[in-house]
């Protein structure tokens, strides 16, 4: 069994800055693609960043130049730096990991996610 649990979301004032985490648990044989995406109210869920098991990276153009996905294998651990946030940065944040367990079955897991707020 396999666990993604986020922590870090809160309320900041806009032009604020939070760090996202999310750590991985579970009979993980290995992490592979690990991404962050996010859900505001009313609105489907959207990509915001992926990062590869090899470290190289992709953002939404929303996420382009403020937001920094970074991940530590040895930890199993996913990691968003968001900087000069925006009200319509707002929104339940969701870590996302492709992970093959020592049953070498390999799936998509979801974490329960992590609210963030921005206060204008």
């Amino acid at each position: 069994q396999v666990q993604l649990v986020e922590s870090g979301g809160s309320l900041v004032q806009a032009g604020g800055s939070l760090r996202l985490s999310c750590a991985a648990s579970g009979s993980i044989f290995s992490v592979n693609a690990m991404g962050w995406y996010r859900q505001a109210r009313g609105k489907q869920r959207e990509l915001v960043a992926t990062i590869t098991n090899g470290g190289s990276t992709n953002y939404a153009d929303s996420a382009k130049g403020r937001f920094t996905i970074a991940r530590d294998n040895a930890k199993n651990t996913l990691y968003l730096q968001m900087t000069s946030l925006k009200p319509e940065d707002a929104a339940v944040y969701y870590c996302t990991a492709n992970i093959l367990t020592y049953g070498l079955r390999a799936a998509s897991y979801w974490g329960q996610g992590t609210q963030v707020t921005v206060s204008s």
